[in-house]
């Protein structure tokens, strides 16, 4: 089953910024979905790793495509993982505290393997939660 493009969030602002995440994860999908006007108030999109798009822009090994959340940011490298997370709150004014925790050491150590523990286990905590 190929994941559905999401609708855009209604905004004046473009998207510079795409957060792609895994469609196929049902709490990965419902979670974007649920910031996803507040990241488009910030020139942020979203949109599944599986879409025809995202595949041919990132040219990743299929078995490698949905292994973390990515940025792409037309501006600079593709960002993935934990430091994707770090990004997003950089263009969040009110996150800075949650960009601040996640980058001195004991905090970055601590997100860093909170966000890797997260994503081996993102379909039992879909499953758990009945998320698809």
């Amino acid at each position: 089953a190929q994941a559905q493009e999401p609708a855009p969030a209604m905004t004046s602002r473009k998207p510079d910024v795409w957060v792609l995440y895994d469609g196929h994860c049902g709490f990965c999908s419902r979670w974007v979905r649920f910031w996803a006007r507040l990241l488009a108030e910030h020139g942020i999109g979203i949109a599944p790793l599986q879409a025809a798009w995202v595949r041919e822009r990132l040219a990743l090994p299929a078995e490698r495509l949905v292994d973390d959340i990515r940025i792409l940011d037309s501006r600079g490298p593709v960002r993935s993982g934990a430091d994707a997370y770090r990004f997003v709150f950089r263009r969040i004014p009110w996150a800075w505290p949650f960009d601040l925790v996640s980058r001195i050491p004991v905090g970055r150590a601590i997100f860093d393997a909170a966000y890797r523990w997260f994503n081996r286990n993102r379909f039992r905590f879909s499953h758990a939660c009945r998320l698809g």
